[in-house]
């Protein structure tokens, strides 16, 4: 059965990539599961020596379980079948790792769709992902409505 990892940060982004993994599950008539995957990032040193290291730790995976929980709705109301991974670290090496360690085939994300020197200046998760993974990656652009004439001019 195919695994397929989508990276999800609770971002409307996120949950493109995530309808978009569905549609190929289910267009494509796919024997698949969807691995939601989120990355948080690790605690700072400060944050390690005056806090306790396992509140840090629960708050975390809560966080990851909150930020993954409209991915979730939408895979559970599809039926297709998944599994939640969260993680700490730097989100794309983090991803890239998720990936393997899952055995997953493909690699979907969400992009703002930023180009040229705007997007190198931002920097990107998803450009990152694309150059690090050994499993084919999806980028998944977001959909922006179309603007409405309002009248006035």
């Amino acid at each position: 059965m195919l695994k397929i990892l989508v990276a999800v940060d609770g971002s409307e982004l996120a949950l493109d990539a995530v309808r978009h993994a569905l549609k190929l599950v289910r267009e494509g008539s796919l024997q698949a599961t969807l691995v939601l995957g989120h990355v948080q990032e690790e605690a700072s040193f400060l944050e390690l020596a005056t806090r306790d290291a396992d509140a840090i730790a629960r708050a975390s995976v809560e966080a990851g379980q909150d930020l993954l929980a409209s991915a979730v709705a939408l895979v559970q109301q599809a039926q297709v079948p998944f599994e939640t991974e969260i993680a700490l670290g730097s989100p794309a090496a983090t991803i890239v790792d998720m990936a393997e360690n899952c055995g997953c085939d493909l690699l979907v994300v969400g992009a703002r769709g930023l180009g040229g020197l705007r997007g190198a200046f931002l920097g990107s998760v998803s450009q990152a992902v694309v150059q690090r993974a050994s499993v084919p990656v999806t980028v998944v652009k977001h959909v922006q409505p179309p603007e409405v004439d309002d009248g006035a001019d």
